[in-house]
């Protein structure tokens, strides 16, 4: 596969123009209801289509690998001993602290929410800030009767990301959450997966096609803007994957008879990069990944990507940058900009092909 070689690249390379007015604040009507720009990455060609046209791409054989993390409602909402308020985000449970109390969260106001202090949620459940790290986020500890978990589903409020511009609500809780989810750990959804409905799914297999479900728990960190000035000198978070013995046969079926590999989100296809071996087959595989895939990457395990339309100067969309070049990609948001299709998380697809 081609990709554009470049000596050096500036994070402001990756900016682009956007009205406000296109970032999406709520689902489209219809999970399968939003617009899909296809890009054939060879030709540069654009296509204007709608989601359920993504079928005619497939064919038997082919691999469509999705992300089945779920979304947890990480949010949490209290007060502190003044009345203040105050806002705990829950990133994930320590693994040296088996009970699944004690956790890394980020927390709001950070000035004021120094170790020792407490957040009450209620009159049953409270959140201890214990100690510091050195990213800026806490170690919180869980306190209240009951499965921890089962207080954070009570207690807690979906994590939409801030540029939607309103709390979550009830109907986010479904709708913010792809029709497969299965594995609880992502403070953030794998968004291109939030399209598909289970009729959609069905079809899929009605072609021939395998769904390859892998797992990837999104952090907070991969929808922030990258920093550093210059790409090669941003470094990704750690995230943790898993791609079951299941999977690497599906996927390895899928190569040995010449079949594409369809990534749906970056999430699918940073886990496919990081679990693929060294002679190019799949071996099932579970750890963490900070794989920062960006020009001039060569991508060894995806032949194709279903996306959203990501965040300026972000580690997402130097991804899809890596795949299609980066004149490629900004010629196709401006495209979608003109066209005004709906961006970010609840907006519309695109299909690299």
């Amino acid at each position: 596969m081609t990709a554009e070689v470049v000596p050096s690249l500036r994070t402001s390379d990756f900016d682009y123009p956007l009205p406000e007015d296109l970032i999406a604040s709520q689902p489209a009507e219809r999970r399968d209801g939003s617009r899909l720009l296809v890009l054939d990455r060879k030709t540069g060609a654009l296509r204007d289509r709608t989601f359920p046209d993504f079928l005619e791409y497939l064919v038997e054989g082919d691999a469509l690998v999705v992300n089945d993390t779920r979304v947890f409602p990480a949010r949490l909402l209290g007060r502190k001993p003044t009345g203040a308020r105050a806002e705990i985000l829950l990133l994930s449970p320590l693994p040296e602290h088996a009970d699944q109390r004690t956790w890394r969260a980020l927390v709001r106001p950070g000035g004021k929410l120094k170790p020792g202090r407490v957040v009450q949620l209620s009159d049953a459940f409270q959140v201890i800030i214990e100690d510091s790290f050195g990213d800026g986020s806490r170690r919180v500890r869980l306190e209240g009767a009951g499965d921890p978990w089962d207080l954070i589903e009570r207690h807690g409020e979906v994590p939409l990301p801030p540029y939607i511009g309103r709390p979550g609500n009830t109907a986010d809780r479904e709708r913010y959450q792809t029709v497969y989810a299965r594995e609880r750990g992502s403070v953030a959804a794998p968004t291109a997966g939030l399209h598909f409905t289970a009729g959609l799914m069905e079809q899929v297999e009605a072609l021939g096609a395998s769904i390859v479900p892998v797992t990837l728990h999104v952090g907070v960190g991969t929808f922030r803007p990258v920093d550093a000035e210059r790409v090669e000198d941003h470094r990704m978070h750690s995230e943790r994957y898993e791609l079951s013995d299941r999977a690497a046969r599906l996927l390895n079926r899928a190569r040995a008879s010449g079949r594409r590999v369809w990534a749906v989100g970056t999430t699918s296809a940073r886990t496919l990069e990081t679990a693929i071996s060294p002679d190019g087959s799949f071996r099932s595989s579970t750890g963490w990944t900070d794989l920062f895939i960006h020009p001039p990457y060569r991508f060894r395990a995806v032949d194709g990507l279903l996306t959203n339309f990501h965040l300026p100067r972000s580690s997402l969309l130097m991804l899809v940058a890596a795949l299609t070049g980066r004149e490629q990609v900004l010629e196709a948001y401006r495209h979608a900009a003109q066209r005004r299709y709906r961006f970010y998380s609840y907006g519309d697809a695109m299909l690299v092909v």
